[in-house]
């Protein structure tokens, strides 16, 4: 198996002993992305819909630098701290998606997330 790490300084800096994201082969294991700012390291302030964006830049960012795109995702995790929260996210997550191709999903209530926000989603993506 061949295994390459994906980093870019367009998403954010892993906030521990993980990576961006992992090649394996032609598979992509993307790391959950919270609503941080590339480089200031920064939460993003605002409603959830714009955290919800800032998340999907976030993983567009890594998946380019794995040269791949949203079409190539297969499947997603979303983890919110509240499922009451599942429409607004859904509707900035369903823009990035083309609704025939669209990945396989499940979303989660989580009782915290990392920096204690709202939302945070991980993907897998195959060349």
């Amino acid at each position: 198996m061949k295994k390459t790490i994906v980093t870019t300084d367009k998403a954010p800096a892993p906030l521990g002993p993980y990576n961006q994201a992992v090649l394996a082969n032609d598979t992509l294991y993307l790391s959950g992305q919270i609503p941080l700012i590339p480089g200031t390291m920064e939460l993003v302030e605002g409603d959830l819909e714009e955290e919800t964006k800032q998340v999907m830049q976030n993983l567009k960012a890594v998946l380019e630098a794995a040269e791949m795109s949203f079409e190539n995702v297969v499947k997603t995790s979303i983890f919110l701290s509240d499922m009451n929260n599942f429409s607004a996210v859904n509707k900035v997550y369903g823009r990035y998606f083309d609704d025939a191709t669209a990945p396989a999903r499940e979303t989660v209530e989580v009782a915290n997330l990392p920096k204690f926000v709202r939302i945070e989603i991980s993907m897998v993506a195959v060349r």
